[in-house]
Parts: structure tokens; sequence; C-alpha cells
């Protein structure tokens, strides 16, 4: 309710631009039992001061029932501010910038609204207070809080490093020989601050993707893939932890592990001999929350994950189909398996990396094609503000003489895990693991 009961009593308006500003306001007055129903228009047109809603008469009081303002200019914006005066205190009641084509009213009762040029409520976040920062690895490494308005929370996304995939080996002898482990995804994590209780700038540091596993001499195993790095957001405030490496693939009958997914609590375990585990909370198959998964050891669909990374594809000790990299809904997909032979020789196809954005294994980087010419594993679909990075696929193998086998593919940013390295055939090499998908960093204000 706004009144004025005094003959000194008025509403005035500030305009800050010269521009054409239409007001409107309807009131009623009373005076004793007598009821007067009053309006004024009032067009404006210059940066002035300007009586909106005059004085009442002498032992009458006026009630502001409502008042109109408009922005008619098609492209300048108006400050207007509504005073109230008594002859000696003026008090600014309401101020608000108007754009073209704006309104700002009042209604007894309601109060005071913006509206839009076609009428509709303006709420403060639909007037551009929202501010986005993202983060890459070898990017910034400093959030800075907005400045031209006060955030009331800052909501952080953010994924950690994906594992590097195990290099492949090189078939020497009529045994069976692997193709190198997938590396895990890395784990996501949001989290929704209180803006008041962060600093005017905070650390950001992004996690590197897990380095490609190195293959051996001719004849020779291959090496694992590196872990991938943690994801922080002002130092301790948030950590987001890696996935572990892949195996490098054997030259005898073991186990080529695949590597565990980063949890909330740590990172992915790596290959060995045997699966990595995953990140704690662990889980040993199909993760939820999360929990860090483990790799696999054999051909499984059950290295899938929700939160946390997905674990990364192994290869049974007598190797006799694909291995796909386990998927998660927001971390990061696992890498797939490189191809391997088994003790024939014969081919022994690898498997496509995880996704991200799915609870079903493969979906990722595709495995490359086997044979005289063995092709690369295909790298992992970058991530963003949707789902985590995917892994890359495992490399191709062949058992054609003095070949090299395929390279695994890289896993996308957002913690994607490498796909794992084919067997090449001696004195060809095995193919290199594919590097894990660096961290990633979504900061938003408001």
């Amino acid at each position: 309710m706004i009144l004025l009961t005094s003959t000194s009593d008025l509403l005035r308006l500030i305009t800050s631009a010269a521009i054409n500003t239409d007001v409107h306001a309807s009131y009623v007055d009373l005076n004793g039992t007598t009821v007067t129903p009053g309006r004024t228009n009032t067009l404006i047109t210059s940066n002035t001061t300007t009586t909106i809603v005059g004085s009442p008469g002498a032992s009458t009081q006026r009630t502001v029932k409502t008042i109109s303002i408009r922005n008619r200019d098609a492209s300048s914006s108006q400050t207007c501010t509504v005073v109230h005066s008594d002859g000696s205190n003026i008090p600014q009641v309401v101020q608000a910038v108007l754009g073209p084509g704006e309104s700002w009213t009042y209604e007894e009762g309601a109060g005071w609204a913006r509206l839009n040029a076609n009428g509709a409520p303006l709420r403060s976040d639909q007037i551009g207070n929202v501010d986005i920062q993202t983060f890459v690895y070898g990017g910034g490494t400093t959030w800075t809080k907005p400045t031209a308005w006060t955030p009331k929370q800052v909501t952080v996304l953010a994924w950690a490093g994906g594992g590097g995939g195990g290099g492949g080996a090189s078939l020497a002898t009529a045994t069976a020989a692997k193709g190198g482990g997938g590396g895990g995804g890395g784990a996501f994590a949001q989290r929704i601050f209180n803006a008041a209780d962060l600093g005017s700038t905070e650390t950001v540091s992004i996690g590197a993707g897990g380095s490609a596993g190195t293959v051996g001499a001719g004849g020779a195993a291959g090496n694992a893939g590196g872990v991938g790095g943690n994801t922080t957001f002002g130092g301790t405030k948030l950590v987001v932890y890696g996935g572990g490496g892949g195996a490098g693939g054997a030259t005898s009958a073991a186990v080529t592990g695949g590597g565990g997914g980063g949890g909330a609590g740590g990172a992915g375990g790596s290959g060995s001999t045997s699966a990595g585990t995953g990140g704690i909370p662990t889980a040993a198959t199909n993760g939820v929350g999360s929990q860090g998964v483990t790799g696999t050891a054999a051909v499984a669909t059950t290295a899938n994950a929700e939160f946390g990374g997905a674990g990364g594809a192994g290869i049974a000790a007598t190797p006799v189909a694909s291995s796909l990299g386990g998927s998660s809904l927001m971390g990061g997909g696992g890498g797939g398996a490189g191809g391997s032979h088994s003790s024939t020789p014969s081919i022994v196809t690898g498997g496509a990396g995880g996704a991200s954005g799915s609870y079903a294994a493969g979906g990722g980087g595709s495995v490359g094609t086997d044979g005289a010419s063995p092709t690369s594993g295909a790298n992992g679909a970058d991530g963003n503000s949707l789902r985590g990075g995917a892994g890359g696929g495992g490399g191709g193998t062949t058992i054609t003489a003095s070949t090299n086998a395929g390279a695994g593919g890289n896993g996308g940013r957002g913690g994607g895990g490498g796909g794992g390295g084919g067997v090449g055939m001696n004195p060809g090499l095995g193919g290199t693991g594919g590097s894990g998908g660096p961290g990633y960093m979504i900061v938003i204000s408001e």
C-alpha cells in the first residue's frame, strides 16, 4: 500500500535518460465517507524529476492502487527511481533499470514487478545473473568470483583424468599373446557451494590423462598405462579421482587386467595379472552412486558405473572374444582391450571403449581393424556438461609376419580411459596404448 496523507505528499519519478517513458497511475481518495477514484497519465521525454501522483486535498487520504512505468524506446535503457516526498523528506521507494520496451508495475497487495517487452514477468535468473567458467587441462588454473553482481551459490561439475591403455605384446612363438588392457574412467563429482564460503578466487587443477602404455621390444610384453590425474577445486574443497591404467599385454597365458575406475574417495588401481581395483568406495561389478568400478579380467559387460569411473576392459588368460570397456552415466567410460592372438596363432579381436551417458558396456571409441594392415582404435568422444568422456577403442591385431599392431584409441576429455594396443608379429611390435582423456570442469555461479 502506498499512501499520500497530507497536502505535501506526492510521488515523483526520476528518469536517467532523455527517452520516451510513459506513466499511468490510479488511486482512490477518501474524505470522511466520500470515496473518489482518480488517475493520471504522464508522458516523459527527458532526464528529469516528474510528479506522477499529486498531493491529495485537505482532510483527504489518497491510496495509490496501481502504477505502470514503461520504457518506450526501441534501443536504450532507462534507470527509473520512484520517490515519496512529504515536502521535507524525499526517500527513494524503489529503483530499477528498464531495458527497451520493458515495463515496471505496482499493484496494491502484490507490490512491484518488472515485465519484458512482451509483458511477461522478469525474474533475477532471467536477466543475466549467471556466470559460467570452463576449465580444461593446460588451460586456466584460477576461478574468479563474479563482481558485477553478488552470486548466492556456485555449482562445480568436475571430471578427473582417465587411465592410459596398456601397450600390446609382440608374438615371438606359437603361444597366446595379449593386447593391452583398457584404462579405467575418471570419476565425476558435483558440489554446490554457498558463494559466501568461497574466496574471491579459487585454485583449479585439472587432472592429466594417464600416459599411454608403451610397447616392449620385438617378441616382448607391453607395458602398463599410467593412472589418470585428480581434478581439484579450491585445494581440498573438491577432489575428484582418476582412473587406473590398463595392464600391458603379456606373452604368456596370464590375465591382462583392465584399469579400475576412479571413485569418490580414491583413484582406480592399475591392471596387472588381475583387474585393477575400483577407487573407493569400490564396486566389484556394476557400480552405483560414486563407486569406482573394478576393471575386468575377462570378457564381461558388468564394469559400468553411475558417477564413478567405469572399469577398463581386460583379457582372460586364454583370449576368446572381444573385451568392451565399461560405461558410466556421468563419469568417464573405460577403454577397450586391444586385439590378441590365440596360441594357434589366430586373431582374437579387441573391443570398443565404453561410453558416458550410458549403463551398457561399449558404445565408445570403436575397435581397430585386424589383418595384414591393422588400424588403431578410435578415440573416445569428448564430454560436456551432460556427460564425461568416452573410452578409446582397442587397437587392431595381426598374424602377418613382421607387422606392427594398431594403437589403442585415446580417451575423450572428461575422464575417458585409453584403449589397449593390439598384438604385433615379431619383429613387428605391439600397438601403443591410448592416452587417458584429461579432466574437465564447469563452474556455474548464480
